[in-house]
C-alpha cells in the first residue's frame, strides 16, 4: 500500500513574484484539464510538500503517520487534540471526534444518501481518463474510503488538517494534509467529483471556495456540498437564535447560538449554507443545479407510531447522540471564545438533559447543493 501524506511547509505564504505570476496565469486557464490519469498533485509555492511513505503492509505505513507525526499535526487544548495548522477550525481531530464522524457518516448515508444521483454516471469507467474524486475536509475519511471501494478504478484524494488514520485505507485512496483556505490551484482540472460536507466553520470564504472547486473540476464534473446554518429550529422550522447573554431554554438551540458566535469570531463562514445554492446557481461554470433540504429531528420527539414517524425517530436518536458528542467536541471552541468553564458545563448539561427527555421539538436543517460543470464553457468561466 502507498500512503501519500502532504504537509504544508512552515513558510507556505512566502513565495517569489515569479511563483505568484505562475499561479495567476494558471488561474486564467479556464479550460485547464488533466489528461494524464491519476497522479499525485504537484507541490508549488502555494501548495503542500508531497511526502510519500510506502510499506509492504498497511499497518506500518499508517502507524508511522499516527505516532511519529502526531506531535506535528496536533496540539492539546482543554483536554482535546486539535489540529496544529488552522486557527479558524477549532473542533478536535482526535480519536473521540473521529469516532463521532464515523457514526455521523452512517446516519447521513441513511438520511440523505451517500452521494447525489448523477455520481455513478460521472464515475463510470471509460477509455478517456482515470476518474478521480476529491474530498475536502475529509474528517475520519469514512466517505472517501467508501467511494474508493465503490469505484476501485478511480483515484480518491482526501484533504484535511490532519492525516487520515485508518489502518484499512484502500490502495486507490490518498491522504493529504493541507489548509484549503490557502487555495486549491494545485488541483485545477484534476477531478471529476469534488465533495465537501460540514466544513464551513473552518472556511474563511466559502464563496471563493466554490470558485476554486469550479476550477478543480473537469468538464462535466460534479460539485457536491453539504452544510448546515449553525442554528437549530423549532417545529415551525424557524430559526431559534437567542441573543448574547441569554441563559434559558430551549437549551440545545442556545448552545448552538454560542457556537455560532464563536465560529464567526474565529473567522469561519457560519452562514455559508444559506447562500451556497445561489453561489453555485449564479456561477457561470455550473449547470443542472439542484438544492435539497433535509429536516432532521435532534431527538426522537415525533409523536405517532406510523412508519414515517418511527423512521425519523430512529434517525433522531442517532442525531441526538451526534449532537451530544458534538457539544463535547465544541468545548475548546466555546472556552477559547471567552466563556467560563462553569458556564459551558451548565449549558451543556442542560442541553443534554433536554435532548434525553426528547420532548422539545427541535430540528436541524441539512442543506445540500450539487451541480455539473458545463462541458462547453464561455469566456469568464473556469
Amino acid at each position: 500500500m502507498s500512503t501519500s501524506i502532504m504537509y504544508p511547509p512552515a513558510m507556505r505564504h512566502g513565495h517569489s513574484e515569479d511563483a505568484e505570476s505562475d499561479v495567476e496565469s494558471e488561474s486564467d486557464r479556464y479550460t485547464d484539464m488533466s489528461l494524464d490519469g491519476f497522479a499525485p498533485s504537484i507541490a508549488s509555492s502555494k501548495t503542500s510538500i508531497d511526502v510519500s511513505m510506502r510499506s509492504q503492509s498497511p499497518a506500518p505505513s499508517v502507524f508511522s503517520v499516527t505516532s511519529s507525526l502526531r506531535a506535528q499535526a496536533y496540539r492539546q487544548e482543554y483536554g482535546r487534540g486539535l489540529n496544529n495548522y488552522s486557527e479558524v477550525y477549532r473542533l478536535p481531530a482526535d480519536d473521540e471526534e473521529l469516532d463521532r464522524l464515523d457514526r455521523q457518516h452512517d446516519m447521513f448515508c441513511k438520511a440523505i444518501g451517500k452521494f447525489p444521483p448523477p455520481m455513478p454516471e460521472i464515475m463510470a469507467d471509460d477509455e478517456f481518463e482515470v476518474k478521480a474524486v476529491l474530498d475536502l475536509g475529509c474528517g475520519s475519511g469514512s466517505w472517501i474510503m467508501d467511494i474508493a471501494r465503490e469505484f476501485p478504478n478511480a483515484g480518491a484524494v482526501a484533504v484535511d488538517l490532519v492525516p487520515m488514520q485508518s489502518t484499512s485505507m484502500p490502495p486507490n485512496c490518498r491522504s493529504e494534509v493541507d489548509d484549503i483556505n490557502l487555495g486549491l490551484e494545485h488541483f485545477y482540472g484534476d477531478f471529476n467529483v469534488v465533495h465537501a460536507q460540514l466544513i464551513s466553520s473552518g472556511i474563511r470564504d466559502y464563496h471563493a471556495l466554490i470558485n476554486h472547486i469550479a476550477h478543480v473540476l473537469r468538464p462535466g464534473g460534479l460539485i457536491d456540498i453539504t452544510e448546515f446554518p449553525f442554528y437549530f429550529t423549532g417545529i415551525e422550522k424557524k430559526p431559534i437564535c437567542p441573543p448574547a447573554g441569554t441563559f434559558e431554554p430551549p437549551w440545545t438551540p442556545l448552545w448552538m447560538s454560542y457556537a455560532n458566535r464563536a465560529v464567526r469570531q474565529r473567522g469561519g463562514d457560519a452562514d455559508a449554507s444559506l447562500h451556497m445554492h445561489q453561489w453555485v446557481r449564479d456561477h457561470p461554470a455550473f449547470e443542472d443545479v439542484v438544492y435539497r433540504e433535509f429536516w432532521i429531528p435532534l431527538s426522537p420527539w415525533l409523536k405517532g407510531n406510523d412508519p414515517n414517524s418511527r423512521w425519523w425517530n430512529d434517525i433522531g436518536a442517532t442525531m441526538r447522540d451526534d449532537v451530544k458528542a458534538f457539544m463535547k467536541s465544541g468545548r475548546p471552541l466555546l472556552l477559547g471564545n471567552g466563556l467560563t468553564e462553569d458556564f459551558v458545563d451548565q449549558l451543556e448539561n442542560n442541553a443534554v438533559a433536554e435532548l434525553n427527555e426528547a420532548i422539545t421539538p427541535v430540528y436541524v436543517c441539512i442543506q445540500n447543493v450539487y451541480a455539473r460543470k458545463k462541458t462547453l464553457i464561455g469566456p469568464g468561466a473556469p
